[in-house]
Protein backbone atom coordinates (compact mmCIF):
# COMPACT_ATOMS: atom_id res chain seq x y z
CA UNK A 1 0.00 0.00 0.00
CA UNK A 2 3.09 1.86 0.97
CA UNK A 3 4.34 1.60 -2.02
CA UNK A 4 2.05 2.09 -4.18
CA UNK A 5 1.15 5.54 -2.57
CA UNK A 6 4.96 6.24 -3.19
CA UNK A 7 4.76 5.71 -6.83
CA UNK A 8 1.44 7.63 -7.15
CA UNK A 9 3.06 10.53 -5.77
CA UNK A 10 5.92 10.00 -8.34
CA UNK A 11 3.95 10.59 -10.81
CA UNK A 12 1.83 13.56 -9.54
CA UNK A 13 5.19 15.00 -8.94
CA UNK A 14 6.67 14.48 -12.23
CA UNK A 15 3.40 15.93 -13.54
CA UNK A 16 3.90 18.56 -12.44
CA UNK A 17 6.91 19.19 -13.54
CA UNK A 18 6.08 18.03 -16.93
CA UNK A 19 3.39 20.02 -17.18
CA UNK A 20 4.97 23.54 -18.15
CA UNK A 21 7.38 22.39 -20.41
CA UNK A 22 4.57 20.39 -22.02
CA UNK A 23 2.13 23.45 -22.28
CA UNK A 24 5.08 25.49 -23.63
CA UNK A 25 5.94 22.53 -26.25
CA UNK A 26 2.63 23.11 -27.40
CA UNK A 27 2.29 27.15 -27.21
CA UNK A 28 6.05 27.40 -29.49
CA UNK A 29 5.43 29.60 -32.68
CA UNK A 30 5.88 27.76 -35.47
CA UNK A 31 8.00 29.37 -38.28
CA UNK A 32 5.61 31.99 -39.93
CA UNK A 33 6.18 32.42 -43.83
CA UNK A 34 4.59 35.10 -45.54
CA UNK A 35 3.59 34.71 -49.05
CA UNK A 36 3.35 37.95 -50.88
CA UNK A 37 1.96 36.43 -54.58
CA UNK A 38 0.86 38.41 -57.82
CA UNK A 39 -1.18 36.05 -59.43
CA UNK A 40 -3.54 32.76 -58.53
CA UNK A 41 -3.17 29.96 -56.51
CA UNK A 42 -3.34 28.32 -59.17
CA UNK A 43 -0.30 29.77 -60.96
CA UNK A 44 1.81 26.93 -61.59
CA UNK A 45 5.18 28.57 -60.20
CA UNK A 46 3.15 29.23 -56.61
CA UNK A 47 2.42 25.00 -57.28
CA UNK A 48 6.32 24.33 -57.38
CA UNK A 49 7.14 26.66 -54.77
CA UNK A 50 4.57 24.96 -52.16
CA UNK A 51 5.62 21.40 -53.53
CA UNK A 52 9.49 21.85 -53.06
CA UNK A 53 8.59 23.29 -49.29
CA UNK A 54 6.66 19.93 -48.65
CA UNK A 55 9.51 17.67 -50.62
CA UNK A 56 11.67 19.76 -48.09
CA UNK A 57 9.64 18.11 -45.14
CA UNK A 58 7.54 20.97 -44.28
CA UNK A 59 4.15 20.78 -43.33
CA UNK A 60 1.69 23.58 -42.76
CA UNK A 61 0.30 23.48 -39.41
CA UNK A 62 3.24 20.95 -38.32
CA UNK A 63 6.82 23.07 -38.90
CA UNK A 64 5.84 25.58 -40.65
CA UNK A 65 2.72 28.03 -40.72
CA UNK A 66 2.22 29.54 -44.63
CA UNK A 67 0.39 33.06 -44.25
CA UNK A 68 -0.26 33.70 -48.67
CA UNK A 69 -1.72 36.59 -50.25
CA UNK A 70 -2.65 36.93 -53.63
CA UNK A 71 -3.23 39.81 -55.59
CA UNK A 72 -5.33 37.94 -58.34
CA UNK A 73 -3.28 40.24 -60.65
CA UNK A 74 -4.54 43.29 -59.46
CA UNK A 75 -0.91 44.94 -58.19
CA UNK A 76 -2.29 47.79 -56.84
CA UNK A 77 -3.81 45.24 -54.00
CA UNK A 78 0.24 44.48 -53.29
CA UNK A 79 1.32 47.27 -51.02
CA UNK A 80 -2.04 46.68 -48.64
CA UNK A 81 -1.71 43.15 -48.58
CA UNK A 82 2.14 43.08 -47.88
CA UNK A 83 1.55 45.47 -44.54
CA UNK A 84 -1.25 42.83 -43.74
CA UNK A 85 1.67 40.11 -43.73
CA UNK A 86 3.73 42.22 -41.84
CA UNK A 87 0.92 42.97 -39.34
CA UNK A 88 0.60 39.42 -38.89
CA UNK A 89 4.53 39.14 -37.57
CA UNK A 90 5.37 36.73 -40.01
CA UNK A 91 9.37 35.51 -39.73
CA UNK A 92 10.25 35.93 -43.62
CA UNK A 93 8.75 37.94 -46.54
CA UNK A 94 8.72 36.05 -49.93
CA UNK A 95 7.68 38.13 -53.07
CA UNK A 96 8.44 38.19 -56.87
CA UNK A 97 8.86 40.48 -58.88
CA UNK A 98 9.49 44.55 -58.92
CA UNK A 99 5.96 45.33 -57.90
CA UNK A 100 6.08 42.61 -55.11
CA UNK A 101 9.53 43.90 -53.82
CA UNK A 102 8.76 47.37 -53.98
CA UNK A 103 5.94 46.64 -51.44
CA UNK A 104 7.71 44.68 -49.13
CA UNK A 105 10.03 47.37 -48.87
CA UNK A 106 7.58 49.82 -47.91
CA UNK A 107 5.75 47.54 -45.60
CA UNK A 108 8.29 46.66 -43.59
CA UNK A 109 12.69 47.53 -42.86
CA UNK A 110 13.03 44.50 -40.00
CA UNK A 111 11.33 41.63 -41.44
CA UNK A 112 13.75 39.94 -43.62
CA UNK A 113 12.98 39.55 -47.46
CA UNK A 114 13.17 36.35 -50.07
CA UNK A 115 13.19 38.14 -53.63
CA UNK A 116 12.14 36.29 -57.09
CA UNK A 117 13.52 39.00 -59.81
CA UNK A 118 13.48 39.14 -63.14
CA UNK A 119 16.82 41.10 -62.81
CA UNK A 120 19.32 41.78 -60.48
CA UNK A 121 19.40 42.87 -57.03
CA UNK A 122 22.02 45.20 -56.99
CA UNK A 123 19.90 48.21 -56.14
CA UNK A 124 18.96 46.03 -52.51
CA UNK A 125 21.85 44.41 -51.94
CA UNK A 126 25.55 45.09 -51.00
CA UNK A 127 26.82 42.55 -53.57
CA UNK A 128 25.08 39.72 -55.63
CA UNK A 129 27.52 36.84 -53.86
CA UNK A 130 26.95 38.46 -50.10
CA UNK A 131 23.80 40.49 -49.67
CA UNK A 132 24.53 41.81 -46.19
CA UNK A 133 21.06 43.32 -44.69
CA UNK A 134 17.66 41.42 -44.61
CA UNK A 135 17.32 40.50 -48.65
CA UNK A 136 18.42 37.89 -50.65
CA UNK A 137 16.65 35.50 -53.32
CA UNK A 138 16.94 34.06 -57.11
CA UNK A 139 17.27 36.01 -60.63
CA UNK A 140 16.94 35.38 -63.96
CA UNK A 141 19.01 38.13 -65.17
CA UNK A 142 16.53 38.58 -67.64
CA UNK A 143 18.79 41.87 -68.78
CA UNK A 144 21.49 40.28 -69.28
CA UNK A 145 20.19 37.79 -72.28
CA UNK A 146 18.36 40.63 -74.27
CA UNK A 147 21.34 40.88 -76.91
CA UNK A 148 20.75 36.95 -77.58
CA UNK A 149 16.82 36.87 -77.52
CA UNK A 150 17.55 40.21 -80.52
CA UNK A 151 20.40 37.74 -82.63
CA UNK A 152 17.63 35.11 -82.33
CA UNK A 153 15.30 37.23 -84.08
CA UNK A 154 17.78 38.48 -86.52
CA UNK A 155 18.30 34.63 -87.28
CA UNK A 156 14.85 34.03 -87.73
CA UNK A 157 14.10 37.34 -89.99
CA UNK A 158 17.34 37.55 -92.25
CA UNK A 159 15.70 41.14 -93.58
CA UNK A 160 14.78 42.23 -90.19
CA UNK A 161 15.33 45.95 -90.00
CA UNK A 162 12.44 47.44 -87.70
CA UNK A 163 11.23 45.81 -84.25
CA UNK A 164 9.31 46.62 -81.63
CA UNK A 165 9.76 46.26 -77.65
CA UNK A 166 6.75 45.73 -75.80
CA UNK A 167 7.47 46.47 -71.69
CA UNK A 168 5.92 47.20 -68.76
CA UNK A 169 6.55 50.70 -67.73
CA UNK A 170 5.36 49.76 -63.84
CA UNK A 171 8.79 47.49 -63.54
CA UNK A 172 11.88 49.65 -62.99
CA UNK A 173 13.73 47.13 -63.98
CA UNK A 174 12.37 47.25 -67.68
CA UNK A 175 14.05 50.52 -68.18
CA UNK A 176 17.71 48.39 -68.09
CA UNK A 177 16.70 45.83 -69.66
CA UNK A 178 15.84 48.07 -72.80
CA UNK A 179 18.89 50.29 -72.38
CA UNK A 180 20.39 46.46 -73.22
CA UNK A 181 18.10 45.71 -76.15
CA UNK A 182 19.13 49.64 -77.90
CA UNK A 183 23.11 48.50 -77.75
CA UNK A 184 22.33 45.34 -79.13
CA UNK A 185 20.21 46.69 -81.87
CA UNK A 186 22.67 49.56 -82.27
CA UNK A 187 25.09 46.89 -83.39
CA UNK A 188 23.20 44.72 -85.61
CA UNK A 189 21.82 48.29 -87.66
CA UNK A 190 18.08 47.69 -86.02
CA UNK A 191 15.62 50.20 -85.57
CA UNK A 192 13.59 49.55 -82.53
CA UNK A 193 10.45 51.03 -81.43
CA UNK A 194 9.08 50.88 -78.01
CA UNK A 195 5.52 50.43 -76.41
CA UNK A 196 4.85 50.39 -72.80
CA UNK A 197 1.72 48.15 -71.37
CA UNK A 198 0.56 47.62 -67.83
CA UNK A 199 -3.33 46.55 -67.97
CA UNK A 200 -4.74 44.35 -70.77
CA UNK A 201 -6.00 47.19 -72.29
CA UNK A 202 -2.81 48.59 -72.54
CA UNK A 203 -1.81 45.28 -74.63
CA UNK A 204 -4.33 45.74 -76.99
CA UNK A 205 -3.64 49.44 -77.54
CA UNK A 206 0.28 48.61 -78.16
CA UNK A 207 -0.95 46.18 -80.62
CA UNK A 208 -2.97 48.11 -82.36
CA UNK A 209 0.11 51.02 -82.45
CA UNK A 210 2.15 48.14 -83.54
CA UNK A 211 0.33 46.95 -86.41
CA UNK A 212 0.55 50.93 -87.66
CA UNK A 213 3.83 51.32 -87.27
CA UNK A 214 4.69 47.99 -89.15
CA UNK A 215 7.32 46.74 -87.10
CA UNK A 216 9.12 43.49 -88.90
CA UNK A 217 9.46 41.50 -85.05
CA UNK A 218 8.55 41.58 -81.40
CA UNK A 219 10.43 41.33 -77.92
CA UNK A 220 8.72 40.86 -75.04
CA UNK A 221 10.37 41.94 -71.95
CA UNK A 222 9.51 39.44 -69.11
CA UNK A 223 8.32 41.03 -65.69
CA UNK A 224 5.22 39.61 -63.60
CA UNK A 225 2.80 41.49 -65.18
CA UNK A 226 3.65 39.99 -68.63
CA UNK A 227 4.02 36.84 -67.01
CA UNK A 228 -0.14 36.94 -66.04
CA UNK A 229 -0.89 37.27 -69.75
CA UNK A 230 1.62 34.95 -71.54
CA UNK A 231 -1.90 33.51 -73.64
CA UNK A 232 -3.43 37.19 -74.21
CA UNK A 233 0.37 38.41 -75.91
CA UNK A 234 1.12 34.60 -77.81
CA UNK A 235 -2.41 35.00 -79.02
CA UNK A 236 -2.19 38.77 -80.56
CA UNK A 237 1.31 37.76 -81.85
CA UNK A 238 0.27 35.37 -84.11
CA UNK A 239 -2.99 37.49 -85.12
CA UNK A 240 -0.90 40.14 -86.13
CA UNK A 241 1.71 38.29 -87.87
CA UNK A 242 4.39 38.81 -85.60
CA UNK A 243 7.48 36.41 -84.95
CA UNK A 244 8.24 37.45 -81.34
CA UNK A 245 10.11 36.36 -78.26
CA UNK A 246 9.61 36.21 -74.68
CA UNK A 247 12.01 35.26 -71.60
CA UNK A 248 9.93 32.20 -70.23
CA UNK A 249 8.88 28.89 -71.74
CA UNK A 250 5.21 29.88 -70.66
CA UNK A 251 5.22 31.79 -74.13
CA UNK A 252 5.99 29.01 -76.38
CA UNK A 253 3.89 26.67 -74.53
CA UNK A 254 0.78 29.14 -75.17
CA UNK A 255 1.51 29.50 -79.02
CA UNK A 256 4.48 32.20 -78.98
CA UNK A 257 6.87 31.64 -82.04
CA UNK A 258 10.40 31.69 -79.73
CA UNK A 259 11.38 31.81 -75.66
CA UNK A 260 15.03 32.40 -74.32
CA UNK A 261 16.10 32.29 -70.97
CA UNK A 262 15.39 30.50 -67.37
CA UNK A 263 13.30 28.50 -65.80
CA UNK A 264 10.50 29.92 -64.17
CA UNK A 265 10.33 26.68 -62.16
CA UNK A 266 13.74 26.86 -61.31
CA UNK A 267 13.77 30.36 -59.35
CA UNK A 268 10.76 29.02 -57.44
CA UNK A 269 12.21 26.19 -56.85
CA UNK A 270 15.35 27.75 -55.26
CA UNK A 271 13.38 29.94 -53.47
CA UNK A 272 12.10 27.25 -51.46
CA UNK A 273 15.52 25.81 -50.93
CA UNK A 274 16.13 29.56 -49.44
CA UNK A 275 13.46 29.82 -47.48
CA UNK A 276 14.46 26.16 -45.68
CA UNK A 277 17.82 27.56 -45.18
CA UNK A 278 16.84 30.56 -42.90
CA UNK A 279 14.46 28.64 -40.86
CA UNK A 280 17.30 26.81 -39.82
CA UNK A 281 19.03 29.53 -39.36
CA UNK A 282 21.00 31.27 -42.06
CA UNK A 283 21.23 34.49 -41.89
CA UNK A 284 19.67 36.29 -45.27
CA UNK A 285 22.29 38.39 -45.76
CA UNK A 286 25.11 35.65 -45.82
CA UNK A 287 23.19 34.04 -48.57
CA UNK A 288 24.20 34.57 -52.33
CA UNK A 289 21.26 35.65 -55.14
CA UNK A 290 21.20 32.90 -57.23
CA UNK A 291 22.04 33.24 -60.56
CA UNK A 292 20.52 30.96 -63.60
CA UNK A 293 23.60 29.07 -65.04
CA UNK A 294 21.70 27.42 -67.77
CA UNK A 295 18.80 29.01 -70.37
CA UNK A 296 16.26 27.00 -72.35
CA UNK A 297 15.32 27.72 -76.05
CA UNK A 298 11.86 27.11 -77.14
CA UNK A 299 10.64 26.88 -80.61
CA UNK A 300 7.24 26.67 -81.91
CA UNK A 301 6.99 25.13 -84.97
CA UNK A 302 3.34 25.03 -85.41
CA UNK A 303 3.72 28.86 -85.59
CA UNK A 304 6.31 29.40 -87.08
CA UNK A 305 4.69 27.68 -89.97
CA UNK A 306 1.36 29.94 -89.16
CA UNK A 307 3.61 32.38 -89.77
CA UNK A 308 5.32 30.90 -93.38
CA UNK A 309 9.07 31.32 -91.62
CA UNK A 310 11.50 28.71 -92.25
CA UNK A 311 13.74 27.61 -88.98
CA UNK A 312 17.45 27.90 -89.68
CA UNK A 313 19.08 24.97 -88.75
CA UNK A 314 21.24 26.96 -86.56
CA UNK A 315 18.35 27.58 -84.59
CA UNK A 316 16.55 24.26 -84.13
CA UNK A 317 20.26 22.65 -83.41
CA UNK A 318 20.45 24.70 -80.03
CA UNK A 319 16.84 24.66 -79.16
CA UNK A 320 16.10 22.52 -76.52
CA UNK A 321 12.70 22.04 -77.65
CA UNK A 322 10.91 21.91 -80.70
CA UNK A 323 7.01 22.31 -79.91
CA UNK A 324 5.16 20.66 -82.85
Amino acid sequence: MRRNTLLAALWVAFGLVWLPFAAEAQQAKLPRLGFLANHSPSNPEYQTFLQTLRELGYVEGKNITIEARYAQDNFDRLPELARELVRLDVDLLFVSGDQGVKAAKQATDTIPILVVACDPLESMVVSIARPVGKVTGATCISSELAGKRLQMLKELVPALAHVAVLYNPDDRNKSLEYKKVQEAAHSMNLTLQAFEANSPSGIDAAFVRMASDQAQALMILADSFMNGHVQKLADLSLKNRLPAIYGFREFADAGGLLSYGASNQWLFRRAASYVDKIFKGANPGDLPIEQPTTFELLINRKTAKALDLTIPPSLLATADEVIE
